[in-house]
């Protein structure tokens, strides 16, 4: 696992996350030992952007409706709520994104990933957008956990109806791990996700969380959490 971004031809800026049920006496406890600093943070920006993110695809009059099904059947969520093209300057959080899994009675905290060495692929007809991958099993969730999972190749992406108007896509193939969605038409134009590496930030979720938060402890074993991403959670919550 990596700590910091490579080298990225396409930047991605995260967020995205839903309501956690964790063992009472676990969550107080590592909400108790969260550091300080952690609260007004690079990564509580990016979890705040995230919460905007899901709440803007979910209220979309076009893709709110199936990113709705998905998420009321997801193994898990990864969202980038900042898709910038290659050659943009970004500042330093160009390609962090968030991870949050299914648990009893509602998600994870989210764990901070980033966009690796690698093209997604994507024919952009804007300079950035939001998008949410909604993971639609264990076997895909599990290996981006993991890490260095490329999107696309280790796990397979369908693309979502889009927001911009009445013409947005239908998911093709319903057999895929993964199914993308955005709120701008334009965003996907005709283009299929390639070599797009997925890898935790491992600085990030100790600085986030305390020593110790690796992905699968806060998004499989759901043992660390921080009260700056209830906002995100609620968002992700399913009627």
């Amino acid at each position: 696992m990596v700590n910091a971004p490579m080298r990225m031809s396409w930047l991605l800026l995260a967020p995205l996350v839903l309501t956690s049920a964790a063992p009472s006496g676990c969550a107080d406890e590592q909400t108790e030992s969260v550091p300080p600093q952690a609260r007004e943070s690079p990564q509580q920006q990016v979890v705040d952007k995230s919460r905007l993110a899901v709440l803007a695809l979910r209220s979309n009059e076009v893709v709110g409706r199936p990113v709705n099904e998905e998420l009321s059947k997801a193994r898990g969520v990864l969202i980038f709520p900042n898709l910038v093209r290659a050659g943009v300057i970004v500042g330093a959080g160009g390609g962090v994104g968030v991870l949050l899994g299914r648990i009893a009675g509602g998600w994870s905290d989210p764990a901070f990933y980033f966009s690796g060495e690698g093209s997604f692929g994507l024919q952009i007809g804007v300079e950035a957008g939001q998008v949410m991958f909604v993971i639609r099993n264990d076997a895909a969730l599990t290996k981006i956990v993991n890490g260095n999972v490329n999107i696309g190749a280790d796990v397979s992406v369908a693309i979502g109806p889009f927001g911009g108007g009445a013409a947005g896509g239908t998911t093709t193939n319903l057999g895929a791990d993964l199914v993308a969605f955005s709120v701008q038409e334009g965003i996907f134009g005709g283009a299929a996700f390639k070599g797009g590496v997925i890898n935790p930030m491992l600085d990030w979720n100790e600085a986030y969380y305390g020593p110790g938060a690796t992905p699968r402890a806060i998004v499989v074993e759901n043992r660390f959490h921080n009260p700056g991403a209830l906002g995100l959670k609620a968002a992700l919550a399913i009627p």
